[in-house]
């Protein structure tokens, strides 16, 4: 069984958010509104997530 993985959607306009939330977007790998990345569930992306849940949508994936 391999590592957990995260698909996280990109809901809701950084448009406003102050700029260490538009970097934590950035850094996670999206470029486009209602994109979607796969990422590991690790700490250091949770923590990302957690910063930013505002915005985002979470599933996990097999």
């Amino acid at each position: 069984m391999g590592a957990k993985k995260l698909k996280i959607t990109w809901k809701r306009s950084s448009i406003g958010c102050p700029k260490d939330q538009k970097a934590t977007i950035r850094a996670l790998g999206f470029t486009k509104l209602n994109q979607e990345v796969i990422r590991d569930d690790t700490p250091v992306i949770r923590g990302m997530i957690f910063k930013v849940k505002h915005l985002l949508e979470v599933a996990e994936v097999e």
